[in-house]
C-alpha cells in the first residue's frame, strides 16, 4: 500500500493508493481522520490499515499537489554515513581527512529538518555560503512503533514503511566543521517522497535497485542489499539507550556516483534536476534554484 501527504484546497491531507501508478483516495473517503502522517503512524489500527488496502466507494482525488510524505519529522532524521563500500572509496579520494581511515563502527549523524521539500520542489543553492552542493539518493526507513534497546531480530516488526530521500549536502560546510550536522541540515536539504510504501509491500531483507540521475545522466546505481550496516543492525545500535519515537526516519546511506566522487568533482548548480529512484517506491525529482 502507498500512503501520501498531498496539498489540496489550501490544506494538507492524507491519501492512499493500492498500487504505485493507481488513483489516490482521500482518507476522509474511508471515514478516517488523522492530523498528519505522524499522527496516522501513532494511532492507526491494524483494522484501519486493512481498510486502506481496498479502494473506497468514492471518486479518486483530483487537483492536488504532492507533499513530502512526512513534511515535518518529529525528530532529526537519523543517518548512516559511508554505508556502501564503493561510496567509501570515492569519498576518501575527495577528502581523506574527512572521509578516510578505518571505520570499526558505523558512522552515525543526523539531519535537522524544519520542513521536507515536496517532490518536484525547487530548493535553494545558497550561493555565497555553499560552493559544493551535492546529491545522495538513499532508502529511508520509517518506524511504526517506538523502540528502545531493540535487538536486531526484532527491528523488522517495528518498521512502518519506506520512502526515497535525497540527502542534499554542502560539502564545504560538511568537511569544514568535521561533524556533518550543519553541512547536511540547511533548510530544504531533505527532499522526500513521493510516498510511504508500507512494510508489508516490500520483501525482507530489503533488496531494491537504487538510482540517481542528474539532468538525465545516470550517476548512481546499486542495490540496497549492498548496505554495509543493515537496517536491523542500524536501528538496533541507534536504539541502545536512546528512545526512537514512532515516525523516526532512518536514511540508510548512498552508493557511489555522487558529485564529489567524480574526476574532477561535479557539483550541483542552479537549474540542475536530480531524479532519485528506488524500485517499488517511486521517483523523487528535485530542482536546484538560485
Amino acid at each position: 500500500m502507498y500512503l501520501f501527504t498531498v496539498f489540496q484546497n489550501g490544506q494538507e491531507k492524507l491519501a492512499a493508493a493500492q498500487r504505485m501508478d493507481g488513483p489516490l483516495y482521500s482518507l476522509e473517503a474511508y471515514g478516517l481522520c488523522f492530523r498528519d502522517m505522524n499522527d496516522l503512524i501513532d494511532r492507526v489500527t491494524p483494522a484501519q490499515m486493512e481498510l486502506l488496502r481496498q479502494p473506497p466507494k468514492a471518486k479518486p482525488m483530483e487537483d492536488y499537489m504532492l507533499c513530502a510524505p512526512i513534511p515535518r519529522p518529529k525528530q532529526d532524521v537519523l543517518c548512516l554515513g559511508i554505508n556502501y563500500s564503493d561510496h567509501a572509496r570515492e569519498a576518501s579520494r575527495f577528502d581523506g581527512e574527512a572521509f578516510g581511515g578505518q571505520r570499526p563502527v558505523p558512522i552515525f549523524f543526523a539531519k535537522r529538518v524544519s520542513e521536507a521539500p515536496a517532490p518536484g520542489e525547487t530548493i535553494p543553492s545558497y550561493q555565497g555560503l555553499v560552493d559544493s552542493l551535492d546529491y545522495e539518493v538513499e532508502l529511508a526507513v520509517i518506524l511504526g512503533k517506538t523502540m528502545k534497546n531493540c535487538p536486531p531480530e526484532q527491528v523488522r516488526e517495528h518498521i512502518f514503511g519506506y520512502t526515497v530521500l535525497n540527502d542534499i549536502s554542502a560539502r564545504n560546510l560538511q568537511t569544514q566543521h568535521k561533524q556533518w550536522y550543519r553541512g547536511k541540515s540547511l533548510d530544504k536539504f531533505t527532499p522526500m517522497g513521493p510516498c510511504i510504501v508500507t512494510a508489508d509491500s516490500i520483501p525482507w531483507p530489503v533488496d531494491l535497485e537504487i538510482e540517481c540521475y542528474v539532468n538525465g545522466e545516470l550517476r548512481q546505481k546499486s542495490r540496497t542489499r549492498n548496505l554495509i550496516t543493515t537496517i536491523d543492525e542500524a536501528f538496533s545500535m541507534f536504539s541502545q539507550g536512546l528512545t526512537l519515537q514512532a515516525g523516526t526516519i532512518l536514511a540508510t546511506g548512498t552508493p557511489a556516483g555522487v558529485g564529489m566522487g567524480m574526476t574532477p568533482p561535479q557539483f550541483l548548480k542552479p537549474g540542475d534536476e536530480i531524479l532519485c529512484r528506488i524500485e517499488g517506491i517511486g521517483e523523487l525529482r528535485t530542482v536546484i534554484g538560485d
